[in-house]
């Protein structure tokens, strides 16, 4: 299941994990580590149960692809990856275009027929309602349309369409460097440190995944996955009473300062011992514990 480069034969599997803007995790999935990040990339969004509004998705190169660009873009999110050698990216312009951003011809190499695009538009929604609908995953859909060596109309339509809509994100990427922070340093930086968290949590048998079926992996990191919430509203939690004791106490508190707190640390926690769970006395408890004053 995974690459011999970092597992040996059939020795590795990747937990793919999505996360909110909160730190929080929404979605898993335990998936082959030779299958490339892009073609799950919308299941947990669809699928997904909580009261979050997913508006934009951000991963890096590895969770991009024209086709992945064309199927959020159809469902109505802006997809925003960071791509590795941007600059080797092929660009592309409609063929009515040809005189007009002359500066950029030699950058839009590549073309696209919008009148073949509208003629099909109904295919393309068709495509986006039978994913919104759940009559088909994103995944079981992406690998059908890739799997095929010579591609038939439909999936070349979702190509095309996924080049234009990726040619107007890296434009907008090159020229907004609030857009290039948010996604470069914000968002991939905080899925960076949310995989330190996990791996810190996933230490019995030293991170080995027991299950060998399905079913046990995907309850294995179900459960990391509810470990990781579980710090992570902790956190929150105390984060918060912390910010307004220092309020109290008539300390200067910025608004913008807050956005670079993160509910990821782990350093006070001691992940070893006995662990009790006492339904009835968590249900008596009032209040938080004291705050350590120092």
């Amino acid at each position: 299941m995974g690459h011999t480069r970092y597992f040996g034969y059939g020795e590795g599997l990747t937990f793919y994990t999505w996360s909110s803007d909160q730190c929080s995790q929404y979605g898993t999935k335990v998936i082959s580590s030779t299958v490339r990040d892009a073609t799950y990339a919308l299941d947990e969004i669809l699928n997904n149960e909580t009261d979050l509004t997913i508006l934009e998705h951000t991963t890096d190169t590895a969770g991009y692809t024209d086709l992945v660009f064309c199927l959020f873009d159809l469902l109505g999110m802006q997809f925003s990856p960071r791509l590795r050698d941007i600059g080797d990216r092929q660009l592309y312009k409609l063929t009515t275009d040809a005189a007009i951003y002359p500066r950029l011809d030699t950058r839009l190499m590549g073309r696209i027929a919008l009148p073949r695009l509208l003629e099909k538009w109904d295919d393309l929604a068709r495509v986006a309602g039978s994913l919104k609908r759940g009559y088909v995953t994103a995944s079981l859909l992406i690998s059908r349309l890739q799997a095929y060596p010579r591609q038939g109309q439909l999936p070349k339509l979702l190509q095309e369409y996924g080049r234009l809509v990726k040619t107007i994100f890296v434009l907008r990427y090159l020229e907004d460097d609030a857009l290039r922070r948010r996604v470069v340093q914000a968002q991939l930086n905080k899925g960076e440190k949310l995989h330190d968290l996990r791996k810190f949590l996933f230490f019995a048998r030293e991170g080995v995944v027991s299950q060998k079926y399905e079913e046990g992996q995907a309850n294995q990191v179900g459960c990391l996955n509810l470990l990781t919430n579980a710090v992570i509203v902790w956190n929150t939690v105390y984060m918060q009473a912390a910010l307004d004791a220092i309020r109290r106490e008539g300390y200067p508190v910025e608004e913008e300062d807050l956005t670079h707190l993160w509910p990821i640390r782990f350093a006070h926690i001691h992940r070893y011992g006995k662990y009790e769970f006492n339904v009835e006395a968590a249900r008596k408890r009032r209040g938080l514990r004291p705050l350590k004053q120092r």
